[in-house]
């Protein structure tokens, strides 16, 4: 505690504002459990890059928080390019409270480094800012927000020069640089003159850019009712713009929900993984008849679709659905044009092992990284000789060919619309053509707990069950025998039947995953982004029709809730 109290009356110096220091001498004096939480530890970046609750605090996002970020990243840039003439960084923020005054920090800073800062003047999406990164040049960029997380949060995310996210070894030489720092090294004095404001022409260019990659001509655009919901976020600024330019007519747009707020106020959380999120617009569709419902998370990396069933009523289709219609379109799509020989799909360690089966099925390579997509985007650079089609992860986000570097709900929205419109002009939906895939490529069921640990304590008994998962595995899962278990913190997969041990060519991460026998797989790993630990469960069998897709799929859905009760989770 003596180390944590001597951090907190760090921040009673001059160099911090007035009402921090009297914030944190009112922690002092009466709420040393809040004190322990906001100075027990620095904020550090995880799959996502940095984010955390705002407040005063080493442990909290603020202005010298991500201050402090920022001068450690300007130091590195000044290093990395040191022969350049000018560098130069982008930024963006997201609908968050505090969103745009921290960006204007951020700018600040870099400003008052010598680094030239495009800001873009109003909110705007995750996926245009990694786009305006390689469109204008820069050298980085930076995104103000904290994706899905409840209100209270707010993040810092970092891209490179190629337009994605940072990884190793910039991410390990940046972090490296910003512990090297004290706050009071952080330059707030700001040169106005290195800060130009963006907007329009960025905009333009990405919705171009957008249009040209998700648009593939789709029939029955005209007999296509769609409705779209930004949950608060900012694809407000996009998606209805390219759904226009593609030419649909048919979109409604949830007003309630369509205004930018930080207080998510007609949701419990922003996340379009949560069926509750989607509710207004679901209730919207069954009034209207219409065909797809389409919402996107807050900074709109992620979306969350619900379409007609085989009973003609909406459900929501999960991350895993989504990514792997898609992909079998997008396949498709390029198969008509003639595969070259040097093309890829990608997907993530914890999602539907159904995308390696649809590689095989086509011919092409099938790449796999850690969960982020940080690590798809490094494989388009690390492979400049492939050709990047399209790839996604569990957790609904998509990635439309290479001209974003990271999960993008504005392409991946058009994409499934025309995917929809095309299938229901030829008498099919989008939900027969995905049971369609079951029949060609086995039929495979995911599910996913989460079990949240908030606070030191929380952290400790996550990185508890993590250790117990591993040192006590368990031999069969389901009637099934455990075959493999895949250590990625050693990067040993073991064949615990045979001994055989074989090498995974993934960098190093806290999860371990068991196969079976018949290819049900479970893996645990800790949220790089949350107070969370995280179980992911996929199963698998053969369906030979699609009018047999229901009886299947609740013999599957037994079969998870089978797993759940042997692993003590459900």
């Amino acid at each position: 505690m003596d180390n944590i109290l001597d951090t907190a009356k760090s921040w009673l110096s001059d160099f911090f504002d007035p009402d921090v220091k009297k914030e944190v001498q009112y922690l002092i004096d009466n709420d040393t459990e809040e004190l322990k939480d906001r100075f027990y530890k620095n904020m550090e970046f995880g799959t996502g890059g940095m984010r955390g609750v705002m407040g005063v605090g080493t442990n909290r996002i603020n202005k010298y928080t991500l201050g402090k970020s920022t001068q450690g990243l300007s130091n590195y840039l000044k290093k990395v390019y040191s022969e350049e003439d000018e560098i130069k960084v982008v930024i963006a923020f997201d609908c968050r409270h505090n969103s745009d005054t921290l960006a204007r920090t951020v700018a600040e800073v870099f400003s008052a480094n010598g680094i030239k800062v495009f800001l873009f003047s109003e909110l705007r999406t995750t996926p245009e800012l990694s786009f305006a990164v390689r469109h204008l040049g820069c050298h980085a960029g930076i995104v103000l927000t904290a994706s899905h997380n409840p209100p209270e949060y707010n993040g810092y995310k970092v891209y490179w020069t190629d337009g994605g996210q940072i990884v190793p070894p910039q991410d390990g030489e940046i972090i490296a640089e910003i512990n090297a720092l004290n706050y009071e090294d952080i330059k707030f004095d700001s040169n106005n003159n290195l800060i130009q404001v963006i907007d329009k022409e960025v905009d333009e260019a990405f919705i171009e850019a957008s249009v040209a990659n998700g648009n593939f001509n789709a029939k029955g655009k005209d007999d296509f009712k769609i409705v779209f919901t930004s949950l608060h976020g900012t694809s407000i600024t996009a998606i209805p713009e390219v759904l226009k330019r593609a030419g649909y007519k048919n979109v409604t747009i949830i007003e309630e929900q369509a205004k930018p707020d930080g207080a998510f106020p007609t949701v419990k959380s922003p996340n379009p993984e949560e069926p509750e999120a989607l509710s207004m617009a679901v209730k919207k569709a069954e009034e209207i008849g219409a065909d797809m419902v389409v919402g996107t998370d807050p900074d709109s990396d992620r979306l969350g679709i619900a379409v007609r069933n085989m009973d003609g009523n909406m459900e929501i289709v999960n991350g895993n659905q989504a990514m792997v219609l898609m992909t079998k379109f997008l396949l498709e799509k390029r198969k008509e044009k003639g595969f070259k020989g040097n093309e890829f799909i990608a997907t993530t360690i914890v999602s539907t092992p159904m995308m390696e089966a649809m590689a095989k099925a086509y011919g092409v390579e099938f790449k796999t990284s850690l969960t982020g997509f940080k690590w798809i985007g490094k494989m388009i650079k690390d492979f400049p000789q492939s050709d990047f089609i399209g790839g996604g992860e569990e957790s609904f986000g998509y990635m439309v060919g290479d001209f974003v570097r990271d999960k993008d709900a504005v392409t991946s929205t058009l994409l499934a619309c025309e995917i929809a419109a095309q299938a229901k002009a030829n008498g099919s939906s989008f939900y027969k053509e995905l049971v369609a895939c079951y029949v060609d490529y086995g039929c495979y069921k995911e599910h996913l707990i989460s079990i949240t640990k908030k606070g030191i304590s929380g952290a400790e008994e996550i990185k508890q069950m993590l250790k117990d998962f591993k040192e006590n595995p368990v031999d069969t899962v389901a009637g099934s025998k455990v075959k493999w278990i895949e250590d990625y913190n050693t990067s040993i997969a073991k064949n615990v039947l045979t001994g055989e041990e074989k090498n995974i060519d993934i960098p190093k991460s806290n999860v371990l995953i068991y196969e079976t026998e018949d290819g049900t797989r479970i893996a645990a790993r800790p949220s790089g982004t949350e107070p969370k630990v995280k179980f992911y469960i996929s199963t698998n069998t053969t369906l030979d029709s699609v009018e047999n897709y229901k009886n299947v799929s609740a013999q599957l859905d037994k079969k998870i809730k089978s797993i759940l009760s042997e692993l003590n989770l459900g």
